[in-house]
């Protein structure tokens, strides 16, 4: 997320057309990257916002949904992003032996469980919205996850079975 360098635009415009906003893009120390963790049997969320997607922020994280899920195993299943593979992550999972990472395969994000979450949390907390610092990025992020928190459900992967359609007979025999 880029926090927005003008004030937005007005949607529409007198004769009935929608007005663009102007394009306003850049790699500066504005931007705010988002991390999040789906605990998949419960459907509880951490999230946590960064100024960068490098080894030092991910590894806090992780710490994080390891303080949020004190005991047994835990599986993260994520993308082949370098900090997540990088040497110091390597390391600080070796004196954190609870966690195991699973990587998805490239070209495959449909087979993990939390980009369905994402889609969900980024119609939360971002859509729509004009942020004007990195604190307010941060801020949506804190009450989207609070809400989403709240009504939180057992993600389970697919689609439910149709329900079972009852038949009406066409033919009656009559003797």
């Amino acid at each position: 997320m880029i926090p927005r360098a003008f004030p937005p635009a007005p949607g529409w415009s007198p004769d009935g057309h929608r007005i663009k906003s102007e394009i306003d893009y850049s790699r500066g120390p504005e931007k705010t990257w988002i991390y999040g963790a789906l605990r998949v049997r419960d459907g509880q969320q951490i999230t946590m916002a960064a100024s960068s997607r490098n080894s030092v922020f991910y590894q806090q994280f992780l710490q994080q949904v390891e303080d949020a899920n004190p005991v047994g195993e835990i599986w993260i299943v994520t993308d082949n992003l370098s900090s997540h593979n990088s040497l110091s992550t390597r390391t600080w999972l070796e004196d954190h032996p609870r966690i195991r990472h699973a990587f998805i395969p490239v070209g495959a994000c449909w087979l993990n469980l939390q980009e369905g979450w994402w889609r969900i949390f980024r119609k939360t907390a971002l859509a729509g919205r004009s942020f004007a610092n990195p604190d307010d990025i941060t801020q949506a992020t804190a009450v989207a996850t609070a809400q989403l928190n709240a009504r939180a459900r057992p993600w389970i992967w697919g689609r439910p079975a149709p329900p079972t359609r009852q038949l009406r007979r066409r033919y009656v025999y009559i003797q």
